[in-house]
């Protein structure tokens, strides 16, 4: 099967479960990455979610694709995608196909191009054509220093103007050495933040429950 063949398979068999509540994970180039497989692992524990995972080059040194069970794409998929007008654009797809986008770790190279609109890499082009009306998340990850300059609280700032969420990251000793504030928030915490967008059980279906258990146990 072709690569742009093989893309297409994936958002048609996806765009066909409606009931699937469908998570976009970006992952950048900070050492938080390594958390990739336990976050995307109780992603997946949640009841009706669909996982998929955008992941920067840098990122990749961070984690083992042979560790996250659903289909990671790089910038090398836009481009094997797309051979001619007829073929759709990645960026584009996975935009429609995602109903939230979690960006975990956001480092701070790419907090700068997001809050500064540049999108010279597959990540960077689905925030910049995501849908306002659905939630984006981000998860700061930077070393101490990296985080205290100035600029960082202007980005971050821009980001929320924008409508995307912050999950602040937290105080501790980094890999490398220096304590601080810097790291990336727990996934326990991540997992809490996504919950908030899932859907909520219609009062119809919670009566259906509701009668099928008191039938189960008659």
């Amino acid at each position: 099967m072709q690569p742009n063949e093989s893309v297409k398979s994936d958002f048609n068999s996806t765009a066909s479960s409606g009931s699937q509540f469908r998570v976009l994970v970006g992952v950048t180039g900070s050492v938080a990455a390594l958390k990739l497989p336990l976050l995307v692992a109780r992603l997946l524990e949640l009841p009706g979610v669909d996982v998929q995972v955008v992941a920067t080059d840098h990122a990749t040194h961070f984690f083992s694709p042979e560790e996250i069970p659903v289909r990671i794409y790089s910038d090398k998929d836009e481009w094997q995608m797309w051979k001619r007008r007829s073929d759709p654009v990645l960026h584009i797809e996975l935009r429609r196909w995602a109903d939230l986008l979690v960006i975990a770790p956001l480092d701070a190279n790419t907090l700068g191009k997001i809050a500064s609109g540049i999108c010279d890499n597959l990540l960077t082009c689905v925030v910049r054509a995501w849908d306002l009306t659905r939630p984006l998340v981000f998860c700061p990850a930077m070393n101490t220093a990296m985080w205290q300059h100035p600029i960082t609280a202007k980005q971050v700032a821009v980001l929320k103007e924008f409508g995307y969420v912050e999950v602040p990251c937290i105080a501790k000793k980094l890999v490398c050495g220096d304590e601080g504030k810097g790291a990336m928030a727990e996934v326990s915490t991540i997992i809490d933040v996504v919950k908030e967008y899932l859907p909520r059980p219609s009062v119809s279906s919670q009566i259906t429950d509701t009668k099928d258990s008191v039938l189960g146990t008659a």
